[in-house]
């Protein structure tokens, strides 16, 4: 499989070493500062660009029938355009706010705990995620996504960044440490105990490898997927 990638940092190196490491070629690496490049030489496209560029990059493969897995976060507001787009096309495209295996499980299991602890009203709920001091946005990507599976179940109408003065909303705590790759924290306080969730990152080879895995998975294939789709979960 002859793989595209778009974004060419941190993430794009590891991606390369895992897709080398399981039979693959990457035969374009795109960066900001790159020449005109033929898309249409590829199988697939992996997208691990900056946010502002993530919908012009993501564009031009789904224009050109190229299958996009993408991973960047921050630019979501456009995501119907990119959705319209895929169906317009006929393309293949998904977006995880993170590709780790791991973590795709742990989407799981925080929208189960939320459907049992969701009439269990002596509960306070928070999230906190930790990651590197180079990441762009916060909340990071997958905080969102698990606090979108809490307020599935529970009373609250958003989420904002702590320190909030609204009960109604849920409150992500986003901190910025150097070399964390990541953790993520939901968190249920009441007066008597307290019930915690926690998925912590070791490296980014966990994150490599899924986006790997689902850009196996999605050639060959038609629409707007997600990573339960590649991992047949949810």
């Amino acid at each position: 499989m002859k793989i595209a990638l778009l974004g060419y940092g941190k993430m794009g190196r590891v991606i390369e070493k895992i897709a080398i490491s399981r039979g693959h070629e990457v035969t374009l690496k795109i960066d900001k500062d790159n020449a005109p490049y033929d898309i249409k030489t590829v199988d697939v496209a992996i997208n691990f660009s900056t946010p502002d560029s993530a919908v012009s990059a993501i564009s031009s493969a789904l224009s050109n029938g190229i299958p996009v897995i993408s991973g960047t976060t921050g630019w979501l507001s456009e995501m119907d355009v990119i959705k319209n787009l895929c169906d317009t096309k006929k393309g293949a495209f998904i977006y995880a706010s993170n590709f780790s295996l791991g973590v795709n499980i742990f989407f799981e299991l925080n929208k189960h705990l939320a459907k049992m602890m969701k009439n269990l009203t002596d509960y306070d709920v928070n999230l906190e995620e930790i990651h590197h001091t180079q990441k762009q946005d916060a909340p990071s990507g997958t905080a969102i996504t698990l606090a979108e599976g809490v307020l599935e179940n529970s009373e609250y109408d958003n989420w904002g960044l702590a320190p909030l003065n609204d009960d109604k909303k849920l409150a992500i705590t986003a901190k910025r440490i150097d070399d964390v790759p990541g953790t993520h924290t939901v968190n249920y306080d009441s007066t008597v105990d307290s019930i915690s969730l926690t998925h912590t990152a070791h490296n980014r080879e966990g994150f490599g490898l899924g986006a790997v895995v689902a850009a196996e998975w999605i050639v060959g294939k038609t629409g707007v997927f997600t990573m339960n789709d590649v991992l047949n979960i949810g």
